[in-house]
């Protein structure tokens, strides 16, 4: 399934740390590779970016980042916008975990999960609650996908 996605991992002074996802590598469940975002001087040093154009190809991408030895896990920042999205989404690193971090104004919505696994999991749509668009029903809890989209 076509599904454009863009992700962008800000997490200051991590050169070493992100290098391994910058290399294509077969064995990933996500395909691509991050590109460093660099400022005009040549000089910013802790962005990364990547563009997935497919559902299936993004499967594993935070389980990935989450195993990466951060020296400052508190400052790791990762941002996704679904092409369904209203806005990019925020997701730190608690516990070990990333988790989605609410934003003030949007809410996140999800579609009932497939009756089987043979579909990737949905990320739902991020969209803003305050510019006057009819929103969609959400899914109660219980109805929704367990497994992470990314």
């Amino acid at each position: 399934m076509s599904r454009a996605a863009d992700v962008i991992v800000l997490a200051p002074y991590c050169d070493d740390v992100m290098e391994p996802l910058t290399r294509e590598e077969p064995g990933r469940s996500w395909r691509g590779r991050f590109e460093p975002i660099q400022a005009q001087d040549g000089g910013f040093g802790y962005g990364w970016a990547i563009e997935f154009d497919k559902v299936r190809g993004r499967a594993g991408l935070l389980k990935d980042l989450e195993s990466l030895p951060w020296p400052h896990p508190g400052g790791v920042q990762v941002l996704i916008r679904d092409q369904d999205d209203d806005c990019f989404g925020l997701w730190m690193l608690h516990d070990g975990k990333l988790a989605e971090v609410a934003l003030p104004r949007t809410e996140r919505f999800h579609q009932p999960a497939p009756r089987t696994e043979q579909f990737p999991p949905d990320p739902g749509m991020l969209l803003r609650t305050d510019i006057g668009q009819q929103l969609p029903e959400q899914t109660p809890p219980e109805l929704r996908d367990p497994r992470r989209a990314w």
